[in-house]
């Protein structure tokens, strides 16, 4: 099945890429083995850079793979200087330790660095840093208005808060750029204190244009208005969403516990059952247009259908190769790339082939045409509706 060219109509459904990311996130907190967490990362990494848009909010992943290899250097960090409760017998030095006082037991600062605990701490950071670069691809790969357009009318206003905290970041990192790439044209360093200061003015004002822009076309949309609904209806919408989400928590806690598998699972269904029920009846209160539905189709049952087997497969491959997926810091050994796992964490590939195909935004195919004229030494001609030369 080739895949197309995304268009309007053809463009995969966000929901789908949320699912297939939050697969292979349920996957990586399945296992500590770098090998198989290289591996998930690799994975997504592969997927953005076949299917991802150059629009602002794709140029996101980067951060989260930054913000990743942070959290690895920190957690490291944290074990030399204070510690690891794992025991080892391979010293790497040992630092002049910190007396505490008795109230703080179990705490220490310097002391022994062994081996053992560094590899448990590079262990424990890589699964949180696969974590952030799953999340990182849904970003990069969903749009989120499209996906605001899914949501239940009841979550609505709670949804643009969401889409406008998560395009608010990748905005912020687009105009970075674009300003050091003017400060690099100019002759003047974008990099160090100074520059940043020099460039974090005209970034604070983009954002504020932006968010006053946001507010006027939200205002002029009729944003925060809702119709008229009878006290019956809002009371018996509140107590099935609060009972709802009480049940959810009670059935989950039943399935967690020892003693809870019986009432558990009923107690879950029954809770999902009241709060969408709920959800649906708060969304007679919203009063907002729908038109142009996304569509899901077949490539979004795949997309998604890959994520989700992708987190099934490891979740069952504990119980054949525990010690594979969770390979030991004492005594110290080398992981080894458990072949079934492998092979299951291959499946989430398959949006790189069956998504459709990433469409070029207006400006990068002006940008184009504009290089293929100059390259014919012919001066492309101007468009007077978009302020900028076109062929």
């Amino acid at each position: 099945m080739s895949a197309p060219q995304a268009t309007r109509t053809t463009a995969l459904h966000a929901g789908a890429w949320w699912l297939w990311a939050l697969g292979l996130a349920t996957a990586a907190s399945r296992t500590t083995n770098p090998l198989l967490l290289g591996l998930l990362a690799g994975v997504a990494g592969y997927v953005v850079a076949a299917r991802r848009t150059d629009a602002p909010w794709a140029r996101s992943y980067g951060a989260f793979v930054k913000v990743g290899l942070v959290v690895i250097a920190v957690r490291l960090l944290f074990a030399f200087v204070l510690g690891s409760p794992v025991p080892g017998t391979h010293t790497l030095v040992t630092l002049p330790e910190v007396p505490l006082p008795d109230w703080a037991k179990g705490v220490r600062i310097g002391g022994r660095v062994t081996a053992e605990g560094m590899v448990f701490a590079l262990y424990d950071g890589l699964k949180l840093a696969t974590l952030l670069v799953c999340v990182g691809a849904a970003n990069a790969l969903a749009n989120p208005a499209r996906l605001l357009k899914s949501l239940p009318g009841a979550l609505y206003e709670a949804g643009v808060a969401v889409v406008v905290a998560m395009t608010f970041a990748p905005n912020l990192v687009a105009d970075v750029q674009r300003l050091r790439a003017a400060r690099r044209l100019r002759g003047r360093p974008d990099r160090g204190f100074r520059a940043l200061l020099q460039v974090g003015l005209p970034v604070l004002e983009g954002a504020l244009e932006r968010s006053v822009a946001l507010a006027a076309a939200m205002d002029a949309r009729g944003y925060g208005r809702s119709a008229e609904v009878p006290p019956a209806v809002r009371h018996l919408t509140s107590v099935l969403t609060l009972g709802g989400l009480l049940g959810i928590c009670a059935g989950t806690y039943g399935l967690l516990g020892d003693t809870g598998g019986g009432y558990g699972l009923p107690l879950l269904l029954a809770g999902l059952a009241a709060a969408l029920a709920g959800l649906w009846l708060g969304g007679r209160r919203s009063v907002r247009s729908r038109y142009r539905p996304d569509r899901w189709g077949v490539r979004a049952w795949l997309v998604a259908g890959s994520g989700i087997a992708v987190a099934a497969l490891m979740i069952w491959a504990n119980g054949y190769a525990p010690a594979a997926l969770h390979p030991p810091a004492v005594p110290l050994t080398a992981p080894v790339l458990p072949l079934w796992p492998a092979a299951s964490v291959l499946v989430g590939l398959l949006p790189a082939f069956v998504a459709p195909l990433p469409a070029r935004t207006d400006r990068a195919g002006r940008t184009d045409r504009m290089d293929r004229a100059a390259s014919r030494g012919r001066a492309p001609a101007v468009d007077p509706r978009m302020k900028e030369p076109t062929q």
